[in-house]
Order: C-alpha cells, then structure tokens, then sequence
C-alpha cells in the first residue's frame, strides 16, 4: 500500500475525528482491515520531542474504514503548533506498513479564553 499524505487541523480544547478509507493499491478496492491494528501518533519535530497519540477505531474492517480520535481534554493539552503525525497499520504477522502521514496543525480557538497579556505599565519595582 502506498504512503497517502493529508494534512489535519486540530483545535484545541474540542474533540477531534477524521475518518479515513484505505485502498488496496494492488486492486483499487477497499483494503480489508480484519486481522489489523493500527497506532496514529504526532510530533513537533523528527528526532524528538513529546508524542501525542490518537485513538484509533476501526468503524468498518472490511471496507477499510479507520478513524482517529482524540478528546477535547487531549487536545486542550497540546500547545498550537505545527505537528507531524503518520497513521501505521500492523499485520497478523507483525509487519509494520505506515499508510498515512503528514502536518497536523492545532489551532487555539478564538473563543477560548487565555491568559490576559502582559501590561508593560505595570511597575516592575516593588
């Protein structure tokens, strides 16, 4: 299967869910997931950092249909940013074959309420 990148938009503070359909590329017909699990995660940078993970369900296996997840509270938890994430599916056998990639931005609603600024006129003597 090859490699499909997207890109998501995550808003901090709601719940999140993308729902994703998978294609055998040898067929063109849904890959059936039976027998699969998957893991989905992000990261700020390539070689290292903090990982986020999603939660992964499958809604329907053999029409290929995998969806990720995460909570307002996960996502309340994430500073806004610029992430990198990959969505890997794992075989019976245990051949790891990653399917998904790409940006994830978390966006901090306008809505939300967030510390007040600094007042430069404040004195800074006691």
């Amino acid at each position: 299967m090859a490699v499909f990148s997207t890109n998501l938009i995550i808003y901090a503070h709601t719940d999140f869910e993308q729902t994703f359909l998978l294609e055998d590329n040898q067929s063109n017909s849904a890959k059936d997931l039976t027998g699969f699990t998957a893991t989905a995660r992000m990261k700020r940078q390539f070689g290292g950092g903090q990982l986020y993970a999603f939660t992964v369900e499958f809604p329907n296996r053999p029409l290929g249909k995998v969806r990720i997840t995460m909570t307002s509270t996960t996502t309340g938890n994430i500073p806004p940013d610029k992430y990198f994430y990959e969505l890997n599916l794992t075989d019976s056998s245990g051949q790891v074959e990653r399917v998904i990639e790409g940006i994830a931005i978390v966006k901090q609603p306008v809505t939300w309420p967030s510390p007040a600024p600094l007042n430069p006129w404040n004195s800074m003597i006691p």
